[in-house]
């Protein structure tokens, strides 16, 4: 079986000759078939550049021809021009062309005009086409290898047509993400209209819908500047992130900054940057902590993770934070006291160690990333994926208003604390939109720890700052 491929400019006539030559020899020989690429003239040059920088070849003009070589393990043989494939049809089947410059002339202009139709034809069915656009930085990440697929998982985006998913990590090798996205469109996803991939901050956040935000990539550990020169690279980075998205995304972007570094700051960081957007649509995700503190206490009462709900996280994220019990339930234990499967009872009740509630259990929770780290030798991907969809599914509408979360928020002065920081407290959702839960006590103890985070929550604030006058 001969294979070739015959690639042209529309309007080129000697591609018109080629085309009318390989479609006689196709009729012809049973064992012939030719595949065409007709392409517009502004499209051809750069076609032309790469298809012959990807495979060594060396031609300038238009048309080109080469020889497929699968069946004998090879990608394919240039032939070159017409007059070369002329010469190769000539010698291997005696059959030559005849054409005349007037019908090629006349060919290619048909050419030309069909190719321009069908662009247009393009153009209008792609602009039917409305996907929700979701931005992941950092897509090298282990939990975005993780996150891809459970993005498209009933549930999360249940009102989403079609999906575009664009990854980004700044400097990245293109070929490591490029792998990403390949395997990404192996799932054969039916939600998944299309992934593109970036390794520059030139097209970020292009009509972002919802932006995920995995940056955990700082300076190493061990240096006295250590904290000083990682947050400079955080605000460095995040300053750009949120005039970015300001300018490009969609005035009702969704935005969650997960990781286990400076998570408030990142997220206070893109609030400053980005004022046409409304500051409820910024949160810092906070989920994988309360999970993670959830675990522990079931454990502790033998039961599963999924029998403790509302268990509050306040405070600074991956810094100061304080884990709040007094609204915490659990369903399903096997106490004096026994009820149907919708009858739980507080944690606090159920918990008669109060000691191990005050110190083994604030240092497990606070522990558990870097023990479940040092015996996977990987992060913790898997649970801050679960977090991330959780917030993402209660952000769409399909989450109970009782269930509360806690989340990264800009604080407004709520429960006295200081206003203008983001600060983790409890929220509900409904109607695609978040609020602050106003039933919930904080007596002098906890306002005690509280402000301990919102000192480290300033100081943070203050040395980003400092930093950005040292840099200016």
């Amino acid at each position: 079986m001969a294979k070739f491929v015959l690639a042209g400019k529309a309007n080129c006539p000697y591609f018109a000759k080629a085309e009318l030559l390989a479609d006689l020899l196709q009729r012809s020989l049973p064992k012939f078939s030719i595949h065409k690429l007709c392409m517009h003239p502004n499209e051809w040059q750069q076609w032309l550049e790469t298809t012959c920088k990807e495979n060594g070849w060396q031609h300038e003009h238009s048309p080109m021809i080469w020889r497929e070589l699968i069946n004998r393990g090879g990608k394919g043989m240039l032939l070159g021009g017409f007059s070369d494939f002329l010469e190769h049809v000539q010698a291997y089947y005696g059959i030559t062309s005849d054409m005349t410059t007037e019908l090629m002339m006349k060919i290619a202009t048909e050419n030309l005009l069909t190719r321009e139709l069908c662009m247009k034809e393009e153009v209008y069915h792609q602009s039917l086409i409305k996907p929700l656009h979701i931005w992941i930085s950092s897509a090298l990440n282990p939990t975005c290898y993780i996150l891809i697929p459970q993005l498209f998982a009933p549930g999360v985006f249940w009102d989403a047509p079609t999906i575009s998913l664009h990854l980004l990590d700044v400097g990245a090798i293109e070929e490591d993400l490029q792998g990403v996205r390949m395997e990404t469109e192996d799932l054969a996803l039916p939600q998944l209209h299309k992934v593109t991939v970036y390794t520059e901050l030139d097209q970020a956040f292009q009509q972002a819908h919802f932006i995920i935000l995995l940056d955990d990539s700082w300076p190493e550990c061990g240096r006295e500047d250590e904290e000083e020169s990682k947050v400079r690279k955080v605000s460095e980075r995040y300053q750009q992130y949120g005039r970015l998205i300001d300018e490009r995304a969609h005035k009702n972007v969704a935005v969650i900054v997960a990781g286990n570094t400076l998570v408030n700051l990142k997220c206070s960081l893109l609030l400053e940057n980005a004022p046409s957007v409304d500051s409820g649509r910024f949160v810092g995700m906070a989920t994988q902590l309360e999970y993670e503190a959830r675990a522990h206490i079931a454990q502790k009462l033998s039961v599963k993770t999924a029998d403790v709900t509302d268990v509050i996280v306040w405070g600074n994220i991956s810094g100061s934070s304080h884990v709040d019990l007094q609204r915490a339930k659990v369903f399903q234990y096997e106490g004096a006291i026994w009820g149907p499967s919708d009858f739980s009872q507080p944690v606090l009740k159920m918990i008669y160690d109060r000691k191990w509630l005050q110190t083994d259990f604030l240092n497990l929770v606070s522990s558990q990333r870097a023990t479940v780290a040092s015996k996977s030798q990987r992060a913790t991907a898997i649970s801050a994926t679960n977090g991330i969809i959780a917030v993402l599914k209660a952000w769409n509408c399909n989450s109970s208003a009782e269930e509360v979360f806690s989340l990264g928020i800009l604080s407004t002065g709520q429960y006295n604390l200081p206003a203008g920081v983001v600060f983790s407290m409890p929220v509900s959702f409904q109607d695609g939109r978040w609020s602050v839960l106003s039933d919930v006590i904080i007596g002098d103890e906890m306002r005690a720890k509280l402000q301990i985070a919102a000192d480290q929550l300033r100081e943070e604030k203050d040395l980003a700052s400092r930093t950005r006058e040292d840099t200016a």
